[in-house]
């Protein structure tokens, strides 16, 4: 058959054509991904919680900005740059894990404050009733953070901070037996004893990107994910975090400490007095100018992984660094808060 045969020439149109769509398709995605793969800017509680109660024209109260930190944060986490992405299944959404390794950490924050909102600031004592909104926000924000059936991961979320925004809409109205804060140095010490905990989890799993030593047996629930056991010379077990789970734990230490930053910076207003009574108003400020440090900008195009003392730089150890130095702090503020 000859090859100017209209037939044959028809074929490599069709394919030259089915190549191009790929081809821009690819291309595509490749712009897609790479727009989406940005972590949002740090806020300021202060002037978003200006700009809310501006909005509601309602005046401040006592756990207000801690809990419009929280609604604006899970915001955050839907309507960022590229929405929600932990849960897509389709490209370019499937084809990243930083991202979604960062709303999880971010994710964790808000978890833990919704449910330190239920269980402790909004109760004055362990036998009051629980506040009802709080009661539905808690279960809705624990929901799986990756289903992408009905109900979706975003409906659920988007019904918890529906259920916040009820909560805050009565805690700032003109009836102050609607609804509850108490800020105690009790609440706010058991807090951040979930907060601290968090951070040494983080810590532990960010050094075991170059291997890290330990002396006992490690239970396989201290093993960070995916991370690799083998006997060390001298004695212990040296876990080593594989190089494909390295990039994962640095973003979600990253998430994590975006959203920590705010709650704190939240709870130097709703806890100001009693952070003064108990002189630890400076040592929330050394924690939350060390997680500054850890929210600075990422610049390299990739998470490194060089030798502690190796000529290419760990990002890792760094992170490791700031939040290490900021759980330091915070167990020196919970000491102070429970000094009494």
């Amino acid at each position: 058959m000859s090859s100017k045969d209209p037939t044959v020439r028809s074929n490599h149109l069709v394919l030259r054509l089915v190549l191009a769509v790929l081809a821009a398709l690819v291309l595509l995605i490749c712009i897609a991904m790479w727009w989406w793969d940005t972590e949002p800017d740090p806020f300021d509680p202060t002037a978003v919680t200006q700009s809310e109660l501006m909005l509601l024209k309602r005046p401040g109260t006592a756990g207000a900005e801690t809990t419009i930190t929280l609604i604006h944060s899970v915001e955050v986490l839907l309507n960022k740059r590229g929405g929600y992405l932990s849960n897509d299944k389709l490209p370019p959404g499937v084809l990243m894990d930083n991202i979604p390794n960062w709303e999880l950490g971010s994710l964790t924050a808000d978890r833990d404050l919704v449910r330190a909102l239920r269980n402790d600031f909004s109760r004055s004592q362990t036998q009051s009733t629980e506040d009802k909104d709080l009661a539905e926000a808690d279960p809705l924000l624990s929901s799986p953070h990756d289903r992408w059936l009905m109900p979706s991961t975003e409906s659920q979320y988007r019904e918890a901070v529906h259920h916040l925004r009820a909560y805050l809409d009565r805690l700032t109205d003109d009836d102050p037996s609607n609804a509850h804060f108490y800020p105690r140095a009790d609440n706010l010490a058991d807090y951040l004893q979930v907060a601290s905990t968090r951070l040494g989890s983080l810590s532990q799993r960010l050094s075991a990107s170059v291997g890290q030593i330990r002396i006992d047996n490690v239970p396989s629930s201290d093993i960070p994910a995916g991370a690799s056991t083998v006997a060390a010379p001298g004695g212990g077990q040296l876990v080593k975090t594989p190089w494909t789970h390295v990039d994962d734990n640095f973003y979600e230490a990253r998430g994590y400490t975006w959203t920590l930053l705010a709650q704190l910076k939240a709870f130097q207003r709703d806890f100001g007095p009693v952070l003064k009574t108990r002189n630890a108003d400076m040592s929330l400020q050394q924690v939350i100018r060390e997680l500054e440090e850890a929210q600075k900008p990422f610049r390299s195009p990739m998470v490194m992984n060089g030798s502690p003392f190796g000529l290419f730089a760990n990002h890792s150890l760094v992170m490791a660094n700031y939040v290490s130095r900021a759980n330091a702090a915070l167990i020196d503020l919970r000491e102070l808060l429970r000094r009494g």
